[in-house]
């Protein structure tokens, strides 16, 4: 018996110094290209998603600066303006009605697919599944980088869309017909929109490889004793989501691939009865409520693609912070799958306008009511693990805190829109702005920058400023509020979204005031940003090194060395015998108990319960 054992030792120590040798040589061998731009190691992958999102935020922040001005004060001029559009767009330094539309198109777009998906699964999908369910890598890192390559080209595409003659697409970022079908109805309907077509086509190429990766990886490389009730929250809300994007994302690709055909190729999928200059069409019959029909199939699924992975974030985040197990873990799965299942069957609440059915509607008034009750479930269960909990109140908790506060705001204000009769009332007015912002950019942004000052130290082996954290957070909530609240009034006054200005309009002349607050609250906010720019990359190199398990966590991630080898562990897998939430365990003499730790007789595993 000795002897078997003292051969599997030798064995394993071979194996391990096999594995740090190859690593070496791997490390010698590695130019700077395969090692920092073709790479296929899954950490890599995630700061290239996560640095390309980044910059994105930024254009698209930008953008929104632009137009909000343009709102708060119509017709002053501003150098600025001119200085970024030049004498085309930003005459005298007065936006152009033509690209206000496209600046809100374009910053629709890049926030919703391009930082809130991309970036938010990208990073955090590609960063943290090897590593908290034991694996190596990715199940395939060709497809994993290609994924990335894809999610780069796109984006690349949609920023040189901006910079073409006739202007980018500027029929909204929902592109409805047939403002998107028709390339001669304004300039923002010709190349720009093809190009925002090709753009968007190759985005869900990217998402479909990444998201058939991050499944096979969860379902086939789990580590040894890695049962799926032993999985993170966080593994749990990616693989949910990676599941609702491969299945929706390709119905996108059929209504882009129809509006193409109806641009280029005299079809009328989606062209009705339209005249142009007294004469009719030479294709027509179609209809624009079929393109909807297509388009919220994605789009509401998407709601969930962008808020999932933002919650399971925040769930390992408020349980890792408050030193407790996180509340109801089956119960939060069971939420998951429930809002998985229901968002693909509430689509319809985006088209009570369009002359629906009233029992049609009625339907998808109940199944969206139906979608607050697991919604409701998670939020009942983020507040009772802070119940008494030992509470760190480190930058990301505060984020997740914060993605808390904002998901149940707009929470309240989607019941509203959730009913037929009262929609109507409000329908594309500043309330639905108010409500989809708070709801899902809010709540994802917040997710997203908890995700980036939690695993900072693992994405880049060193820890961010606290203070400059601190003070980003409370800039940027105030502020968030700041912009969103006051937009419910406007909408409850009827001013419409997307209206170049409404100065137009007498009635609303008292509104003014609340534009220039909503717009100013902007500005600041925006700025705050650089704060956490500065933070973000400063830390990057010149940072305080990161311990070993700088916020004291019980996931695998912890537990691989604080150096970017290949393989993720030196040697063999680590074991897991127990679930990720032991904080705070009776009778153990730490608050918590890495899921490597084996459980002792008559100990109980909390995932299992």
């Amino acid at each position: 018996m000795a002897s078997e054992k003292n051969t599997a030792l030798e064995h394993e120590h071979m194996v391990h110094h096999d594995h740090v040798h190859d690593h070496d040589h791997d490390e010698h061998e590695e130019s700077f290209v395969s090692k920092y731009v073709f790479s296929m190691d899954h950490k890599m992958i995630s700061r290239q998603f996560l640095i390309t999102a980044v910059v994105m935020a930024v254009i698209a922040m930008t953008m929104s600066i632009i137009f909000r001005m343009q709102l708060a004060w119509p017709g002053e001029k501003f150098a600025f303006v001119n200085a970024i559009l030049g004498d085309k767009w930003g005459k005298d330094g007065i936006l152009d009605p033509n690209m206000y539309l496209a600046l809100v198109t374009i910053h629709g777009t890049i926030m919703v697919f391009f930082v809130l998906t991309g970036g938010l699964s990208g990073t955090f999908s590609n960063l943290l599944i090897p590593y908290q369910v034991g694996a190596r890598d990715m199940a395939s890192g060709f497809l994993n980088m290609l994924s990335y390559w894809f999610f780069f080209t796109s984006s690349v595409i949609m920023m040189v869309s901006c910079f073409i003659d006739d202007g980018p697409a500027s029929a909204g970022w929902t592109v409805y017909p047939p403002l998107s079908a028709l390339p001669e109805a304004i300039p923002g309907s010709k190349l720009g929109m093809t190009l925002w077509l090709v753009s968007m086509t190759l985005f869900v190429v990217s998402s479909l490889l990444g998201g058939l990766n991050y499944i096979i990886t969860i379902i086939n490389l789990r580590t040894k004793g890695m049962k799926m009730t032993r999985m993170p929250l966080t593994i749990w809300a990616f693989l949910i989501t990676a599941i609702l994007g491969v299945l929706s994302f390709p119905v996108l690709v059929s209504c882009v691939l129809l509006l193409i055909m109806d641009r280029s190729f005299n079809t009328s999928f989606y062209l009705s009865d339209i005249y142009i200059g007294g004469r009719p069409l030479d294709n027509m019959g179609g209809s624009p409520i079929l393109f909807e029909h297509l388009f919220w199939f994605l789009g509401h699924p998407e709601v969930y693609i962008v808020l999932l992975p933002a919650l399971g974030i925040t769930s390992e985040i408020i349980a890792t912070n408050s030193r407790k197990p996180i509340f109801g873990y089956r119960a939060m799965i069971g939420s998951m799958l429930a809002i998985g299942f229901l968002s693909f069957i509430v689509w319809g609440h985006h088209m009570f306008m369009t002359g629906m059915s009233p029992f049609l509607g009625s339907v998808f008034v109940f199944t969206t009511l139906l979608i607050a009750i697991p919604s409701a479930v998670k939020a009942f269960n983020y507040i009772t693990t802070l119940w008494k909990g030992n509470i760190q109140y480190t930058t990301a908790m505060l984020f997740s805190i914060g993605l808390v506060s904002s998901f149940i705001t707009g929470g309240v204000t989607g019941i509203i829109l959730a009913d037929s009769t009262l929609d109507i009332n409000v329908h594309d007015t500043y309330f639905v702005v108010a409500h989809f912002h708070i709801v899902m950019g809010l709540s994802a942004i917040f997710g997203m920058f908890a995700g980036v000052y939690h695993w900072f130290p693992k994405l880049f082996l060193r820890m961010m400023n606290k203070k400059l954290g601190y003070l980003h957070f409370w800039l940027t909530f105030t502020c968030a509020y700041g912009v969103f609240f006051p937009m419910h009034f406007l909408g409850l006054a009827g001013v419409p979204r997307r209206y170049y200005t409404n100065s137009n309009f007498p009635m609303f002349d008292n509104l003014v005031d609340i534009n220039e607050i909503v717009t100013i609250a902007a500005i600041i906010g925006a700025l705050a940003q650089g704060i956490f720019l500065f933070n973000f990359f400063y830390s990057i190199f010149r940072g305080e090194k990161a311990p070993q398990n700088p916020w004291n966590s019980n996931s695998l991630e912890w537990t691989t060395p604080m150096a970017n080898i290949h393989g993720n562990w030196p040697g063999q897998l680590p074991v897991v015998h127990r679930w990720a939430y032991d904080y705070s365990k009776p009778g153990k003499d730490k608050d918590f108990v890495p899921q490597t730790v084996p459980l002792e007789e008559g100990e109980h595993d909390g995932g299992a319960h």
